[in-house]
């Protein structure tokens, strides 16, 4: 049934049987020394067959129990809220509306004229003040890029470093699209806990040790556990990455101008690849997707072959009008009562709950994570029945389920908020 005399011809034999159904889930694969003899070909032409079945995510290595087909993946859990929920949707991740820019007044500040094939990718004045901003955020001097966003800057970044089926350390539990976007360019991430100050140091040298071949950290207002590095922690983490110096760190700074954490760095200056991605998503919405990058210039090098200004540059009137927003004096300090704003939903949730006997700490972002000990479902179900739609965290599980509901409170009044205390304090008594 399989064959082949390459590696690739036998790869691609088995590939086909599995599409057509003839090998389906779960069926073990012929021993190598089998399939080997069977073929009249060297043993380690069909283990380099299974190995690229196994990095491809067709197949599943079992060690002793040979080579498996694996089932296909199930459909991948997304961000984003249910726009036909009757219920008040606290599922989404989402900034409240009322508080992005109103960009009618920004359009008129837009450059008329085109910009064509050739032309710098990146607007000089996006540019000028991104290199300001992201000045105290970098180990050394770096280069500017611009993204369609952070989930496409780290993926372009790991693309342009990392080989399929190379490990990434991500922390556990872990932001919906980069578990996704992880899995879809065919890498294995690699869980390291998180606890309420960060990565935790040891899971992460072990990791490390291992051979993960790059890191992603959330500095601030981690999805979905809205925790934030603190400074012991920030250097721990440092000096861990210091002994790995070979190790690609992106620092995914996605709640930059919003957070009301400080910004501690974890990039050692032994580190040879590096990059600090600052989103702007939550800032601006995201209609305006995108993501400032700067990076050391051998990575920045490599990722401009992938933003090349001949086909995936970002639209420089989209880069105008985010600069046009960020160079606003009056924007600015909206953004500040923004800042305060988010901050103060947080520890008003946290009050409520610890009224109602539920001592729990306030975190950095837009969600609030409430930790369970038993899978959330029971839980959410009856939230729901009081009219809340909330996130499962099982989705943010990186091997293994996440006990936890995500709670997104950008739109919740000082009403909602009690009120929603008052139900998960009924509906966990039960």
């Amino acid at each position: 049934m399989i064959d082949g005399k390459t590696a690739s011809e036998i790869f691609d034999s088995i590939r086909q049987h599995v599409t057509s159904g003839i090998l389906p889930a779960g069926e073990t694969l012929p021993p190598v020394r089998e399939l080997a003899l069977q073929l009249n070909v060297n043993r380690n032409t069909v283990a380099a067959a299974y190995k690229r079945l196994v990095t491809s995510g067709l197949a599943q290595s079992q060690g002793r129990n040979g080579t498996v087909i694996k089932a296909p993946s199930a459909p991948a859990a997304l961000e984003g809220g249910d726009p036909h929920t009757p219920l008040i949707d606290l599922s989404g991740g989402n900034p409240d509306p009322a508080r992005l820019p109103h960009l009618n007044r920004y359009f008129a500040k837009l450059k008329s004229g085109h910009h064509l094939y050739g032309d710098a990718p990146v607007s000089p004045e996006l540019k000028h003040w991104a290199a300001r901003w992201m000045q105290d955020a970098i180990p050394d001097a770096g280069e500017i890029d611009i993204t369609s966003g952070a989930t496409d800057a780290i993926e372009r970044l790991l693309s342009a470093h990392l080989l399929p089926g190379d490990s990434v350390a991500v922390e556990d539990p872990c932001f919906l699209s980069s578990i996704n976007m992880l899995r879809y360019a065919g890498l294995r991430a690699s869980p390291v806990s998180v606890g309420s100050e960060g990565m935790q140091p040891e899971m992460l040298e072990d990791t490390l040790r291992k051979g993960a071949r790059a890191v992603i950290i959330t500095p601030r207002a981690h999805n979905p556990t809205g925790c934030s590095l603190s400074v012991a922690r920030a250097v721990a983490l440092r000096e861990i990455l210091a002994r790995y110096p070979q190790v690609l760190v992106i620092v995914d700074d996605h709640f930059a101008l919003l957070s009301s954490s400080a910004w501690y760095p974890v990039i050692a200056a032994e580190t040879l690849r590096w990059a600090v991605v600052r989103s702007m998503s939550k800032t601006l919405g995201p209609d305006l997707r995108l993501a400032i990058v700067a990076s050391d210039p051998a990575t920045s090098a490599r990722l401009r072959l992938r933003l090349n200004s001949g086909s995936q540059w970002v639209s420089h009137l989209l880069q105008d009008l985010v600069h046009a927003c960020l160079s606003d004096e009056d924007y600015q300090q909206t953004l500040a009562q923004t800042r305060l704003f988010y901050a103060s939903q947080q520890q008003k949730l946290a009050s409520a709950l610890q009224h109602d006997g539920h001592p729990l700490s306030p975190g950095d972002g837009l969600n609030f994570w409430l930790p369970l000990e038993t899978p959330s479902q029971t839980l959410a179900f009856r939230l729901a029945k009081a009219g809340w739609l909330v996130r499962e965290g099982e989705a943010f599980g990186v091997r293994t389920p996440a006990y936890g509901l995500r709670i997104t409170l950008s739109t919740l009044s000082d009403s909602d908020i009690n009120t929603l205390a008052t139900d998960i304090h009924q509906a966990l008594k039960r």
